[in-house]
């Protein structure tokens, strides 16, 4: 108590003594303004089995302020999902098959000489009916397939072979009815 007591009477003296003058006024006006604050919502994604993801943005300026949150759903994890159930079900062709329609579980199948289920013409195929299908069918397999990819580029080169060959055995038969006729023709 004592020590705040003379810490008291030396500033007030002090500033008696030096002659600080306490009459004056300071006067000013200060104006201030809060910025606008986009805040983004609250997107809450409590359950494992909705396979979906949250995504939340918010854009602020000195005039215009936005914010926005949607959910993204995982297709992924839906198949995967899906499949899981199917299996749990007992029902391991409809599980594979429906596995088969993502392109990379596809090609690891066909690779694996695990080839996918195919239902054709009314008639569900497994084993090397459906490779037999699957090849016979290579627009049906999913977009996306590397195998797919592969077996419609060996299919297009076939296709420009056998025209080149037309084309040879077109010449070899113009040449040949010239000659018979008695034509000469020069190439």
């Amino acid at each position: 108590m004592k020590f705040i007591l003379i810490l008291f009477l030396s500033l007030f003296f002090s500033t008696k003594i030096l002659g600080a003058d306490t009459n004056s006024t300071v006067s000013s006006t200060v104006v201030t303004s809060t910025p606008g604050t986009a805040n983004s919502p609250s997107v809450v994604v409590n359950n494992s089995n909705i396979c979906k993801t949250a995504v939340a943005g918010a854009v602020q300026t000195q005039i215009f302020g936005i914010s926005s949150g949607i959910t993204v759903t995982d297709e992924t994890c839906e198949l995967l999902l899906l499949s899981s159930k199917l299996y749990q079900f007992q029902m391991k062709v409809g599980a594979v098959t429906l596995l088969a329609s993502e392109p990379r579980v596809f090609d690891s199948l066909f690779n694996a000489g695990t080839y996918p289920p195919i239902y054709l013409n009314g008639e569900s195929k497994i084993g090397n009916d459906a490779r037999d299908a699957w090849l016979d069918n290579v627009h049906l397999m999913p977009e996306g397939s590397l195998i797919k990819a592969r077996l419609l580029k060996e299919k297009e080169n076939e296709i420009v072979i056998r025209k080149e060959d037309n084309h040879d055995l077109e010449k070899f038969l113009f040449m040949a009815m010239a000659m018979y006729i008695g034509m000469p023709i020069l190439f």
